[in-house]
């Protein structure tokens, strides 16, 4: 059933000194131009690729993935061995691969860079052993 969940993050309490500090974080303004941007590149691929009927990453389907999320060597490597270390399903693959192009698209990258897939990656679900 996690298999199903694209995103798992854990939100840790935030310290006082954090939170009484003077440093600022980004404004919803610059968030909001960011996505906006990504999603702009999202469509102009999908229209460009004569996808009707995909306008955002998470519609792609197989084929759209092995077109659009292709990894370099590094980046193989890496799935590579969490395909085997995490136990993850085809299903898994695909949807990591789907949030690594996000997440690319977000850094207003072109390349799905090593970065971008371990950050998909860590958002996996950890799984308890099942020995405890």
């Amino acid at each position: 059933m996690l298999d199903r969940i694209d995103i798992h993050i854990e939100a840790p309490r935030v310290d006082y000194e954090k939170l009484s500090g003077d440093r600022l974080g980004e404004t919803s303004e610059s968030i909001r131009k960011r996505v906006q941007a990504a999603r702009d590149i999202q469509l102009q691929r999908f229209t460009t690729a004569q996808s009707a009927d995909i306008i955002c990453n998470a519609d792609m389907r197989v084929g759209e993935i092995r077109q659009f999320c292709r990894l370099q060597d590094e980046g193989q490597s890496l799935m590579r061995a969490a395909m085997s270390q995490m136990n993850l399903s085809a299903r898994a693959y695909h949807r990591i691969l789907k949030l690594a192009r996000t997440i690319a698209n977000l850094a207003g990258s072109e390349e799905i860079e090593s970065a971008h897939l371990a950050e998909a990656l860590q958002y996996r679900p950890k799984l308890m052993d099942s020995t405890m």
